[in-house]
Formats: structure tokens, C-alpha cells, sequence
């Protein structure tokens, strides 16, 4: 037993120190899939891949989720109805109906139809005072009229581009019966850019390295952060044209001796005939270094330097006055496999949003320079794991004749 709780004391150790980093979501009003923005910080606390993201209840169990990443600009479809004027049949030869357009100009309308078994023929006109009719498409078709899983259908309809204030729409019910039109409409698509997360920075340090013919601008964060897109502001000079890259500064051995040198991380040309915006791929730094070559000319008026990262959303079914709590930050966590993965491609953009707060990290131990005792040492370390490993073998052993003597 007492081998046991050993176990189970240096496993709890493990869990406690694995996640450092822990939030809450703030209530949400209604039962339903709601959609979670990670916050800046929250991201680059967690690996790369969110397989140590974990949302948990109240009851500590774990809340299935699935990673949006919205990286391209996307498509939003608004259904707006058109008020029907009127509807009038003359049997055995046709059906009309008159609807008003309410847009400046069209070209196509969607009809939600009843269930019907058969195919139909149409005209279509139009007309500003519903007394003259003019010609506007003739000999459409319809068909494919009956759904397997609902009493309607939605069908569109395509015709040249009009203005007309009123459009009529004349059916064929000379061979087949009438068809009922339950409502007439139209889908207004707008494309929604992709809106970047800004990233803070601490500190901003600029130094002309005028022997060198080079400005060097160093950037400290608070912690280690995802950066995936820079964007520049240049006043000065109107033309210009410089080559840059971003380093981080490391160490290394060489014939046991110790050096610093330039990690390269990205590079890119600032242009004044361009945004100065760039993608930047794979950053995740606490500190780096933009290296700006002037060659022989004045350095840049740099007004401004941001940073961004990428909107990366939780999309989760939440409970209505549950108390959730996310925690993440464990890197040998492995990814989760939840059933709500499979059913993304079906879900809406237009969900609710739900807000990440009481964002709390793991507080580290102030560096220390002064020289460390003997038992800060690494070999301390080694020898104190070599001993616990042999006092659980010593225990094993033990329990291991117990239970033969028995």
C-alpha cells in the first residue's frame, strides 16, 4: 500500500505541474453549440495542436469540443423574403403569382414549393406599375420537386438581371396539376474577412547600428507567443525598398566554449510599393530581434509595428448557468477524440459566442544567478532519482516475498 500511494502521490505531482495554466467561461444564457474565441495568451500557453485543451463542468467532466480555425475569409447567406402581391389560377391553364421586388436589381429568386410528384414549365416578366408586363424569361423548367425528408423544397431560379418593381412568375397547368409556392425569397451572400487577434508587446527597443548601416528593433513579450501575421506603418522615405529578416538570439557549444548567435526565423522586403504586411509561420518566442538593412540610405520612419495572430475558435455545446472551467498547458497531453468532430461541416457560422475569463498561469521560480549548493546540483538531482529508484525496487522486492511466503 505504502508502494502505492508513492505512485499515486508522484502521478498527482505530475498532473498538477503538466497544467499551469487554467480560465473560466463566463456563463452562457441559452442551452446550445456556442462559440469560443481563445484569447492571445490562452493559445500560446497551449501546444500548438490544442491537444491539452480541456473544457470541464462542474462536475469535473470533460466537455466535447472541435478546433475552428477561421484562416480564410468566409461566406454569409441571409434569406430575405419578397411580399407576395397575388395569386390567381385559371384552371386546367395556368398559375400566377406576383411578387414584389424589394431590391434594386435581381437576377434570381428561391421558391420554397410543396412536395409534388411531376415537373413544371414557366415564363417570368415584369412590370413598374403592374398594368404593362414586359418579358423577362421564358420556357423554364422545374423539377425534381419532392423531398425525402421534409414537405418542401427550395428551389432557384436564375433569370437575366431586372429592376422591375413587380415580377410575375406564369405556370403551365395545362398537362399537370397546380403547384403550391409557399413563400418566395432571396439569399443576400456577403463575404466576412478574417479579423486578426492583435498581440501586445512589453517592450519596444530601437537601435541604429549606423557602422553597420542597419536598425535593429528588439520585441519583449510577457511570454512566449504565437505571431502570424507583422504589419508595418512607413512614413519615410515615399520610395524605399529594404531587405529584413527576424532573429532570436541562442547559444552554443563550440570546443567547450560557449558562444551566442542569430537563430534565423523569417525574412521579407519592406516595399513602399506594398502593405508591408506579412505571414510569418512557426513563431513562438518570448523575445526576438528585426533586422532592417539601410545600406546608404537614412533609416525608416517607422510609425508603428503590430502583431497578430490568427482567430482560432472552441466551437462546444454548452449548458445554460453551468460553470465550466478550461485548463491546458500540458505537454505530453495527446489530442482528444470527440464525437462533435465529425458533424462540423453541418454546423452554422452564425453561433453565439461565449467569453474566456479569469485567465490564471502557473507562477515560475524567479531565476537565480548567485552559485547554487550541492543540492541544486544536476548530479544531486541524479543521485536522489537513482536512490528513489532503488528504494521501489527495495519495496517491490519486499511485497514480491510477502506474497510468495503467503
Amino acid at each position: 500500500m505504502k508502494l502505492y500511494n508513492l505512485f499515486f502521490l508522484l502521478f498527482c505531482a505530475n498532473v498538477s505541474f503538466a497544467q499551469n495554466t487554467t480560465a473560466k467561461i463566463e456563463k452562457v444564457k441559452a442551452d446550445g453549440l456556442h462559440k469560443i474565441v481563445l484569447p492571445t495568451n490562452v493559445r500560446s500557453a497551449s501546444n500548438d495542436d490544442l491537444s491539452d485543451f480541456r473544457i470541464l463542468d462542474s462536475k469535473g467532466n470533460e466537455v466535447p469540443y472541435f478546433v475552428n480555425k477561421n484562416l480564410e475569409p468566409i461566406s454569409d447567406a441571409n434569406y430575405k423574403e419578397y411580399k407576395i402581391i397575388s395569386r390567381s389560377e385559371i384552371p386546367k391553364k395556368q398559375s400566377t403569382l406576383i411578387f414584389e421586388n424589394s431590391d434594386k436589381t435581381i437576377n434570381q429568386v428561391a421558391l420554397t414549393i410543396a412536395n409534388y410528384e411531376g415537373e413544371k414549365t414557366f415564363t417570368i416578366s415584369g412590370s413598374n406599375d403592374q398594368k404593362e408586363w414586359f418579358g423577362i424569361s421564358n420556357n423554364n423548367y422545374l423539377s425534381d420537386l419532392n423531398a425525402s425528408d421534409a414537405t418542401s423544397v427550395s428551389k432557384t431560379i436564375n433569370f437575366p438581371l431586372t429592376n422591375y418593381n413587380y415580377i410575375k412568375i406564369n405556370l403551365d397547368d395545362k398537362k399537370s396539376l397546380p403547384i403550391r409556392i409557399i413563400s418566395i425569397g432571396n439569399f443576400n451572400f456577403k463575404t466576412i474577412a478574417t479579423s486578426f487577434l492583435p498581440v501586445n508587446y512589453n517592450k519596444k527597443t530601437i537601435t541604429e547600428l549606423k557602422s553597420d548601416k542597419k536598425t535593429l528593433l528588439h520585441f519583449e513579450f510577457e511570454k512566449a507567443i504565437n505571431i502570424e501575421n507583422i504589419k508595418f506603418q512607413i512614413s519615410n522615405p515615399k520610395l524605399f525598398k529594404r531587405y529584413a529578416k527576424i532573429y532570436r538570439n541562442e547559444t552554443r557549444k563550440v570546443k567547450h566554449k560557449t558562444e551566442n548567435y542569430h537563430a534565423f526565423m523569417a525574412n521579407f522586403e519592406l516595399s513602399s510599393d506594398s502593405k508591408n504586411t506579412f505571414t510569418l509561420a512557426g513563431i513562438k518566442e518570448k523575445d526576438f530581434y528585426i533586422e532592417i538593412e539601410n545600406q546608404d540610405n537614412q533609416p525608416l520612419t517607422i510609425d508603428n509595428i503590430q502583431f497578430f495572430q490568427y482567430p482560432v475558435s472552441i466551437i462546444a455545446d454548452l449548458k445554460a448557468n453551468e460553470n465550466y472551467t478550461i485548463k491546458t498547458g500540458n505537454s505530453n497531453a495527446t489530442l482528444p477524440v470527440y464525437d462533435i468532430e465529425n458533424f462540423k461541416n453541418n454546423i452554422p457560422n452564425n453561433l453565439p459566442t461565449a467569453t474566456i475569463s479569469e485567465i490564471k498561469f502557473a507562477e515560475k521560480a524567479v531565476e537565480n544567478n548567485s552559485p547554487k549548493s550541492f543540492w541544486q546540483q544536476p548530479w544531486f538531482m541524479w543521485v536522489c532519482i537513482s536512490l528513489g529508484a532503488i528504494a521501489i525496487l527495495y519495496f517491490a522486492s519486499s511485497l514480491v516475498k510477502d506474497l510468495n511466503k503467503k
